[in-house]
């Protein structure tokens, strides 16, 4: 049995944990502002890699202010497979992402993209054969619900868009794969190096993709270099390293539902930022995710 001073430990670090997860879900959640104010200075795959490749040197700065910090035995692998997979599914993610917002409705491109959780548990129950708590089912199915409420009431079904549709839905499986992969690498080196690492992978592959896809990649004014580089610095560095750090004690299962957060997070920054409407089913939406949230808590 465990000793009541590690209990306390314990429920510190998950209690830090997902602290960590809920800012990095709103910082990854105001992206979309960014992207908006960006978009007239750079296209859609462009953005993608300024927000990576921006974030390169603070991400770096991070790492070796970690590594200096690391007990004298630690690991010190550079790129592992994990790594390198975590940056390979990121791109996935915003290449589909984009193609999607491109192909579909922004609701549409959302909704299907909040599935990133569902597949996260399929990997984890069919392909790593691990258990998934009863718990985590039901406070998915919440989120889900709270997913289709808050952004349900701009859904539209349309043949033509079918296929962007199923881009929205291999945007949720690379990021299901992300969750994954990170939380794997987390088990040999620190949040830093993960984030770094898999960046320099994401911004490589991202900048192939902008070259070929985007016609305006460079940014012109002022406004645009700084939604890139505020986009950088607050939803890549931030956004996703607090979530390396998450991941570090909290499953990959249950730290996919951030999604949904991201969702909460980029309707309330819409209605503060942009003027958007945010109506009573939306808000009953996003107390539903909350609740799912809580339900899927692990239990220490």
């Amino acid at each position: 049995m465990s000793s009541p001073s590690t209990t306390v430990r314990l429920e510190t670090g998950y209690a830090t944990a997902f602290a960590a997860l809920c800012l990095g879900a709103v910082a990854m959640g105001i992206s979309p502002i960014f992207v908006r104010f960006a978009s007239a200075d750079v296209g859609p795959f462009a953005s993608a890699f300024w927000r990576v490749a921006l974030s390169l040197p603070i991400l770096y700065a991070w790492m070796r202010i970690e590594v200096a910090k690391a007990p004298a035995g630690a690991p010190r692998s550079s790129f592992s497979k994990a790594s390198v997979l975590a940056g390979l599914a990121f791109t996935g993610d915003l290449f589909f992402w984009h193609l999607s917002i491109l192909s579909t409705t922004v609701a549409n491109a959302t909704f299907f993209a909040t599935m990133a959780p569902l597949f996260v548990i399929l990997i984890v129950w069919l392909v790593l054969k691990q258990r998934i708590a009863r718990g985590t089912v039901v406070g998915l199915g919440l989120c889900l619900l709270g997913g289709a409420a808050l952004i349900g009431q701009s859904l539209q079904v349309d043949p033509g868009r079918i296929r962007g549709d199923l881009y929205g839905v291999a945007t949720a499986f690379f990021f299901g794969l992300y969750f994954i992969a990170v939380g794997r690498a987390r088990e040999t080196v620190g949040a830093a190096q993960v984030t770094f690492e898999a960046g320099v992978v994401t911004s490589a592959a991202l900048l192939v993709i902008a070259v070929l896809f985007d016609t305006r990649v460079v940014p012109q004014t002022l406004e645009g270099i700084m939604a890139l580089t505020a986009m950088a610095f607050i939803s890549h560095a931030g956004g996703q390293g607090l979530l390396s750090i998450a991941l570090g004690r909290l499953p990959p299962v249950f730290s996919s539902l951030v999604i949904f957060l991201e969702a909460v997070a980029a309707a309330v920054f819409g209605w503060l930022i942009l003027n958007e409407a945010l109506t009573l089913v939306q808000s009953l939406g996003g107390a539903l995710i909350l609740i799912g949230i809580w339900a899927a808590r692990p239990k220490t």
